[in-house]
């Protein structure tokens, strides 16, 4: 046992005497010999910054998160929450660019909804939506327009002869009209009246859980009116322009022009363009047609997107149908 514990010891010496040798400092270099040497200079503690004493440290600041980072965030809720529109969009400009360059394909069907149109599943209600309803669509103010355009040609003749020389001018145009017919969509309480029969709301299913309701909407309106007045059509001065020009042999000389040219100013052209167009829209049925139907799309269109069936799907309903009749009365 004397001997393993002298060479323990032994070993623990030698051991000892090799840490001193190698932390002890290098020998100095000879001058004289040509080996350069680069000694690596001892890594040095960084220094800590004066600190009186009682002094709080400063905590790191917080990162923060990128801008870029936020608003690719707000995107993507923004796209979700109007996914339904912003596909519709995209569908109706993919259709009319293939409609440009001739390509025939069918594109799924999507309709515009907006998110305060949809339903959540789940609603329950004992409410009566007709009143509900009713009272939306008597808050109508304003009249729908149903805005057209028609095309039309005019001649315009003046004849003064001068003594026994004639002096005549005519001229055929083709003008451009516009008018608009419009709708009644508040006729006033009397009109809603239960007694009228100018509404009608029923209900095909009350909601459950899960499911929403369905209902059905039948509305009755005073036919479309024409215009009433000459005001209420005008003529585009820029789309208007003569096709057929026949005049005298004296025009323009010996006076003939300078009596000529004055009757055919843009205030007498246009003012006779516009008692012709008036008569247009008020006799000829391939004017009148079109603004009647513009206007009644149009009308259907503002109930049933803005009053209707945002008031339905708020109470937990679906409109399976929606319907407008349109009375001679009014």
């Amino acid at each position: 046992m004397t001997g393993i514990a002298a060479g323990a010891c032994l070993l623990l010496i030698m051991g000892a005497a090799l840490l001193a040798l190698v932390h002890a400092a290098p020998p100095d270099l000879d001058p004289d010999d040509d080996d350069t040497w680069y000694l690596p200079s001892e890594p040095q503690s960084p220094r800590r910054p004066f600190r009186e004493p009682g002094t709080v440290r400063a905590r790191p600041r917080r990162r923060r998160i990128p801008r870029k980072l936020k608003w690719a965030a707000a995107l993507v809720l923004a796209g979700l929450i109007f996914r339904k529109a912003i596909a519709w969009a995209v569908l109706a400009a993919l259709s009319a660019t293939l409609h440009l360059v001739g390509i025939n394909v069918h594109l799924p069907h999507v309709r515009l909804a907006w998110p305060w149109q949809s339903v959540s599943a789940g609603i329950t209600t004992d409410t009566d939506v007709g009143p509900w309803v009713l009272q939306k669509i008597e808050g109508i103010s304003r009249p729908a327009l149903g805005t057209e355009n028609f095309n039309f040609t005019f001649t315009h003749k003046v004849s003064k002869d001068i003594g026994i020389w004639p002096c005549w001018y005519s001229s055929t145009f083709a003008a451009v009209g516009h008018a608009s017919a419009t709708v009644d969509l508040n006729p006033g309480p009397s009109w809603w009246t239960p007694a009228a029969g100018h509404y009608r709301l029923r209900v095909l299913s009350r909601p459950a859980t899960g499911a929403p309701g369905r209902v059905s909407v039948t509305i009755v309106l005073p036919r479309p009116q024409l215009p009433q007045s000459v005001h209420d059509v005008t003529v585009d001065n820029t789309l208007s322009h003569p096709i057929d020009v026949q005049h005298s042999w004296t025009y323009p000389g010996l006076g003939c022009g300078a009596l000529i040219r004055p009757q055919f100013a843009v205030s007498v052209l246009y003012g006779q363009a516009q008692n012709l167009a008036f008569a247009q829209v008020r006799q000829n049925p391939k004017v009148t047609r079109p603004l009647i139907n513009a206007a009644e799309a149009q009308a259907a269109q503002i109930i049933r997107n803005n009053f209707v069936q945002p008031t339905v799907n708020a109470l937990g309903y679906t409109l399976a149908d929606f319907a407008i009749r349109w009375s001679a009365a009014s």
